[in-house]
């Protein structure tokens, strides 16, 4: 069973999402008796796919996907499956590949199964192992079709290193005019930050923060462990922070290693967002608030106490 994935980048460079959806092929590649094959798009050097067992990349540079499109997109990786007779095709749980997904499923007449938490449970049948429910329960999913399509949870595998052998080859995909109907005319883009879907780390706060006067408290905090700034809807709802900082069901969601809220009561929206976060830290001044059922660790107590104190101990522990 020949494997291909999507590695998908960003102004040329790799996301951190390729290398763990690298890592995880590799794994099932290893089970299988198989190879690795990745599309790139518009990505000079793909080298550094070899440091998590890629075998080959089919490289398609045109200047028409400089802009992500989700048909267009979608319609190369279908011709590169058919081209390298993949049989399992593997894209990430990112915002474009969840567009992605389900239009390489159809174009190819493959089963789909989002949300892959763990290697396959069986191959023969094949079985893997998904979140549902909005993260609150798993599920056992059973792929009957010749070419199976899977979508992995992000940072549900984690990145490892596997050398190999790349070889790299241009590939020129037939690209129909049909596929850009929809067209981007202008791109806004925050720099000089951690983005969310990127972060190890997420700093997320609350309205017990006050007002955006005291928004300074959570930059600091992120400032000092090298993390992605968020919030709740609340907050992005009253102008305090901008929408695109928004993490939760109906915001952005979050798989982080570390999630630290601060004054976020919890409501059930924003749990389900970021509850595949690996550890999850409170910080509140109501004892009672939901977020403290679900967390890992939680401080009760006034945050404008508390987190300078926090930041004053990581910058300690830094400097050591």
């Amino acid at each position: 069973m020949s494997i291909l994935i999507y590695a998908e980048s960003a102004e040329g460079k790799f996301k951190k999402v390729a290398f763990e959806l690298a890592s995880y092929a590799k794994k099932v590649a290893e089970s299988l008796g198989s190879t690795v094959t990745a599309i790139t798009f518009n990505i000079t050097d793909a080298s550094e796919l070899s440091k998590y067992g890629v075998d080959k990349v089919l490289k398609v540079n045109d200047s028409k996907l400089a802009n992500f499109s989700a048909k267009a997109y979608a319609d190369a990786i279908q011709q590169a499956a058919k081209k390298e007779d993949a049989k399992l095709v593997l894209l990430s749980s990112t915002t474009d590949s969840a567009y992605l997904s389900s239009l390489v499923a159809v174009s190819l007449d493959a089963g789909f199964a989002s949300n892959v938490v763990g290697l396959p449970v069986s191959t023969s049948p094949f079985q893997v192992k998904r979140n549902a429910f909005s993260n609150k329960a798993f599920n056992i999913t059973e792929i009957s079709t010749d070419v199976k399509v899977l979508g992995l949870a992000k940072n549900s595998f984690g990145i490892v290193a596997s050398s190999s052998n790349l070889t790299e080859e241009d590939y020129a995909p037939s690209i129909n005019d049909a596929d850009f109907a929809i067209k981007i005319e202008s791109t806004e883009k925050v720099s000089g930050k951690i983005a969310i879907a990127d972060a190890d780390i997420v700093v997320s706060g609350g309205r017990g923060l006050k007002g955006p006067e005291n928004w300074g408290l959570i930059e600091d905090l992120a400032a000092a462990l090298g993390a992605a700034t968020a919030c709740s809807k609340p907050v992005s709802d009253l102008g305090w922070r901008p929408h695109g900082e928004h993490v939760g069901q109906t915001g952005k969601p979050v798989a982080s290693n570390l999630y630290i809220a601060v004054g976020i009561s919890g409501a059930i929206q924003h749990i389900a967002g970021i509850n595949s976060s690996k550890v999850k830290v409170v910080i509140n001044s109501d004892p009672e608030a939901p977020f403290f059922k679900v967390a890992d660790y939680g401080v009760v107590g006034d945050a404008f106490e508390i987190v300078p104190q926090l930041i004053e101990k990581i910058k300690a522990f830094k400097a050591q």
